[in-house]
This record gives C-alpha cells, sequence and structure tokens, in this order.
C-alpha cells in the first residue's frame, strides 16, 4: 500500500508539472489561474497545495525543470569534446540554441522574471547555469586556454553576456538572426580571452 500511494503522489505530482509547462508555455504566468491548472490536470487544489503550495510553487518548479533539462542537455552536449575551448564554443551553441525552444524562452525568459522576481529568477538561474559556466572556465584555465584572470570573475562575465543575450533573443523579432548575431559575439569574446591573444595596448 505505501508503494502505491507513492506512486499515486508521484503520478499526481507529474501531472501537474505535466499541466503547468503546457498552460505556462502557451499563456502568460498572470493569466493562468490555480482553478485552470488543476481542472486541466483533472486534480483538486488540495493536490495543487499539497505537492507545490499553489500556482507560484508549481511555476517555480517548472521553470527548474526546464533549467535541469538545459543543463543537462549542454552537458551532454561537450561531454565528448576533450579540448576546453571546443567545450565553451559548443556550449555556447547548445545554450543558445535553447533559448530558441519556445517552452524555455517563454516561461525561463519572458515569464520567469514577472513571476519569481528578478533576485529569485536569477538565483535560480544562476543555480543551475552558473556552475556549468564556470566549470567550463576553469577547465579552459586549467588547460592554458584562456588569458589568468580569476575563474569567478570570468564565468561572471559569460554568465552575464549569455544571460542579456538570451533576454535580447527572447524578445527580438528576429530570433534567428539575432541567435546567430550573438554566438558570432561570444566567440569574439572568447577570442579575446583567448591566451595565445594579445592585451590591448594601453
Amino acid at each position: 500500500m505505501e508503494r502505491l500511494r507513492e506512486r499515486y503522489a508521484e503520478n499526481t505530482r507529474q501531472s501537474l508539472l505535466d499541466t503547468g509547462r503546457q498552460l505556462f508555455t502557451e499563456r502568460e504566468y498572470a493569466s493562468v489561474s490555480a482553478e485552470e491548472l488543476v481542472r486541466a490536470a483533472g486534480l483538486t487544489r488540495g493536490a495543487l497545495y499539497h505537492h507545490f503550495n499553489g500556482k507560484p510553487g508549481l511555476f517555480e518548479a517548472v521553470f527548474e525543470e526546464l533549467e535541469r533539462q538545459a543543463t543537462a542537455r549542454i552537458t551532454a552536449a561537450i561531454a565528448p569534446l576533450p579540448d576546453p575551448r571546443e567545450r565553451a564554443d559548443r556550449a555556447v551553441d547548445e545554450f543558445l540554441d535553447i533559448c530558441m525552444d519556445h517552452a524555455y524562452r517563454h516561461i525561463v525568459l519572458q515569464q520567469g522574471p514577472i513571476a519569481l522576481g528578478w533576485q529569485r529568477w536569477r538565483e535560480l538561474d544562476q543555480l543551475h547555469l552558473g556552475g556549468l559556466v564556470l566549470d567550463i572556465v576553469r577547465a579552459a584555465l586549467d588547460a592554458g586556454r584562456l588569458r589568468p584572470h580569476p575563474a569567478e570573475l570570468i564565468a561572471g562575465a559569460f554568465y552575464g553576456a549569455l544571460t542579456e543575450l538570451s533576454l535580447t533573443i527572447a524578445e527580438t523579432d528576429d530570433r534567428a538572426r539575432t541567435r546567430t548575431q550573438a554566438a558570432s559575439l561570444v566567440r569574439d569574446l572568447l577570442a579575446g580571452l583567448a591566451a595565445d591573444s594579445h592585451p590591448p595596448s594601453a
């Protein structure tokens, strides 16, 4: 009986997550009500509050699920590449491709700052993607592929740049063109930090 209850609870939770992801992808956060969420999932308000403490908690859970999937996708894409610089380039490409995905773009980039608040949005985004950026930077520094600036500062600079570029891609009318331009820009930024590049003259 305990296993059956656990399975039912997990199925209920997943049903709410799936429903939340669908509705939050299709609509703005403010226009989706708790009542609509539970009706679409075929569940009760009690189930929503038990598992997620209401609509805000469900949105945050959907948000984090998308961020975990994004991190896993980038990690898998760079895993076969032995060269740290190639890993960095591939990670950027994969991340920018993820930003083109409608669910990620709408929930994480467009509705996330509104629903969660800027501080919480940034905290969760850094929790999932910030560490990955830092790991990539440290590997490139250890291999002598980047000029020896502090890893945290380099990671912070690129995390900030990628964050702003992702938001720009989400809001622009020509996303494909902006995504291509963003990739080119980040490659130039990386090239400027490459160990074999020359610092600008004072």
